[in-house]
């Protein structure tokens, strides 16, 4: 994008200093040579009156008279009728020369000439001049175009990997601006989109629990009555008894896995992540935020650290946490990343005064904030990672410590592994 943009105003400059260059270059030269014959005119019209005098008085002709009249290395020529010859003053002139030529009322002729020379050497100066304003035009639109397309570049590509971000899942606002109307205008649709497809993932997640929730219980319930029946001492009725609770328990696995697979679907996107790569990063980001309140961020995590989590949805969780402790948190903040056998444990904390005891319970509740904020981030955060397999939960109130829990990857989790028929991991259930 930026080369098309350099390209598209080096084109438009180069194309307008041609257009106006070539004409202007052709206008100056010819000005050049329209000066030069005005004042041969000019001369040898004063010449031919002064002659006309003299030649009217009935004097002798004398062109030493008129040495001042001609510039210097001109050659003046008189020719009159009632003569063969020609009154000459001034060196012959060899070769290119520039004349003029005026009748006189004796039925003659004076002709004025000069070396074209001088002429020729000022029409290269000022062709050179304007082919130097051209060149200098070209400079000025190229630097103009350099930052122009920088200026323009910049802003779209970080709008592309805004909108590349949104579509993997991150619905961070980002209250970045770029002072250009249309790109500004883009930037407020994105943070609206955003906010919109938050809060839908945030609906879907409440619905899908709902409803999961409402069919156990009721399955749950409808199990229990039959188990009651089992019992019955009519053995035709505890024998459909045994049958429908067999029923209800094939319906119960057929809901477990279509939880799995719903879960396993949301997650699509969990890879094995380095953690000791991608938790510096995000830190860096939020680092530069804290400093600016006069706030620091350490962070502690074990290299080669893997964990099974979608990057989009990591980068999402730990911004809201970390946003969080930006927010309503004080002192420094610390990021910490550790193994604990089969799961991986992410603590982000602050050392401010920690989270009301009025809030503790339902802090991940949609709505629920304390300083007056929309009351979605944590509750998008716990319905993304819940989303990959894993859990946040609030470990401590005071300080505020919160734990994100991430599946250790299993070698079926790697990318573009064969495993040997009969070799494959065994997936726990």
């Amino acid at each position: 994008m930026r080369r098309r943009i350099l390209l598209a105003i080096l084109l438009a400059v180069a194309v307008t200093s041609l257009v106006l260059g070539i004409p202007l270059g052709y206008t100056a030269t010819a000005v050049v040579e329209n000066l030069t014959r005005e004042d041969l005119a000019g001369r040898v019209r004063q010449i031919a009156a002064t002659l006309d005098d003299e030649l009217a008085l009935g004097r002798t002709l004398d062109l030493t008279r008129f040495g001042l009249g001609v510039p210097r290395g001109g050659r003046l020529t008189v020719t009159l009728p009632d003569s063969a010859d020609q009154y000459t003053l001034g060196p012959e002139l060899p070769g290119d020369t520039v004349s003029e030529e005026v009748p006189i009322v004796q039925h003659g002729t004076v002709r004025l000439a000069i070396d074209a020379g001088p002429m020729r050497t000022t029409q290269l100066q000022v062709a050179a001049l304007v082919a130097l304003v051209v060149i200098i035009t070209v400079g000025l639109g190229t630097s103009v175009a350099v930052i122009t397309a920088r200026r323009l570049a910049r802003p779209l590509r970080h709008v592309a990997d805004r909108a590349s971000r949104l579509g993997a899942g991150d619905f961070r606002l980002d209250r970045t601006r770029y002072q250009v109307h249309e790109l500004d205008a883009v930037a407020e649709a994105l943070d609206a989109s955003a906010t919109a497809l938050a809060q839908l993932v945030q609906r879907e997640r409440d619905l899908v629990g709902d409803v999961s929730h409402q069919l156990r219980s009721r399955l749950t319930a409808l199990q229990l009555r039959i188990e009651e029946l089992t019992t019955a001492p009519d053995e035709e009725v505890a024998s459909e008894a045994r049958a429908a609770l067999e029923q209800a328990e094939r319906l119960a696995d057929v809901l477990d896995e279509l939880m799995t697979a719903a879960r396993e679907a949301r997650a699509a996107g969990a890879e094995p992540v380095d953690l000791s790569t991608q938790l510096p990063a995000i830190a860096d980001e939020w680092r530069v935020l804290l400093r600016a309140e006069g706030r620091s961020l350490k962070l502690r995590v074990a290299d080669g650290l893997l964990a099974k989590v979608s990057p989009a949805r990591l980068r999402e969780v730990i911004g809201v946490l970390l946003d969080n402790a930006l927010r309503h948190g004080g002192g420094q903040v610390a990021v910490a990343a550790r193994g604990d056998g089969d799961t991986v444990v992410i603590e982000v904390s602050d050392a401010g005064h920690g989270v009301p005891d009025e809030l503790t319970k339902h802090i991940f509740e949609r709505g629920v904030s304390g300083a007056g904020s929309t009351g979605l981030g944590l509750a998008l955060a716990r319905a993304l990672i819940d989303s990959d397999g894993g859990r946040l939960e609030l470990s401590s109130a005071r300080p505020a410590v919160f734990t994100v829990f991430l599946p250790v990857p299993r070698a079926g989790d790697v990318r573009g592994v064969r495993w040997p028929p009969g070799d494959e991991p065994v997936t726990p259930r």
